[in-house]
């Protein structure tokens, strides 16, 4: 019997515990509570967001981590259940991905050389290190409790998009009280922490997603 055909038979014996929507949606809002609480309480709002907020760069660093976030969970929804095709849904992430290389591209070209290096280091890529995995930790476990009531075909994959998802809202309300806005520290600092975060959902979703 060929994989494919196996997956099939296991998918139609196999019922999913609870419906997987609600129980990701419970997650969602459990993580987002967690994040919008360190966030006000914990590393607070940037000082200058009234004004800040109406610069194009600081409205694309929110959006484009938000848009990271609902893309995975979209994907996720998919992955839980066996049989469903990803494809599609996973080539929409492409999209975030080109829009940060295009803005990136563009800071090049409108900025001088001799700036690059300040608008890539910023002043806190430290903080976005360790704030973006902190933020991201509660809404991961509570994405992963969810994803265990579903039969993902792939436990790692299933847990490496657990794991961007996280990452992409934590970075979307670290983005709140981050001063740096460039594209370039974007690309940067919030991909290498939102790597992290989705290799720590890889592991642990090999681990705790296997049914």
């Amino acid at each position: 019997m060929k994989t494919d055909d196996l997956i099939r038979l296991l998918a139609a014996d196999t019922q999913v515990r609870e419906p997987l929507g609600p129980a990701i949606a419970v997650a969602l809002g459990v993580g987002l509570a967690v994040c919008a609480v360190l966030l006000v309480f914990q590393v607070h709002l940037r000082h200058d967001l009234l004004t800040a907020i109406l610069q194009p760069r600081v409205a694309f660093k929110i959006g484009v981590t938000a848009a990271v976030a609902v893309l995975a969970i979209v994907l996720l929804d998919r992955i839980g259940r066996p049989g469903v095709p990803v494809v599609g849904a996973g080539r929409l992430l492409l999209l975030p991905l080109a829009a940060v290389l295009i803005a990136v591209a563009l800071e090049l070209a409108m900025t001088p050389a001799a700036s690059w290096g300040e608008r890539l280091v910023g002043r806190n890529p430290g903080w976005c290190l360790v704030y973006i995995p902190v933020f991201a930790a509660v809404p991961l476990a509570a994405i992963l409790t969810a994803m265990r009531r579903a039969a993902p075909e792939s436990p790692t994959r299933a847990g490496a998009v657990a794991g961007l998802a996280a990452a992409g809202m934590a970075a979307a309300f670290y983005a709140w009280h981050c001063p740096d806005d460039s594209p370039l520290f974007l690309a940067t600092w919030y991909v290498i922490a939102s790597a992290a975060v989705t290799g720590v959902g890889a592991l642990l979703g090999r681990r705790l997603l296997v049914w």
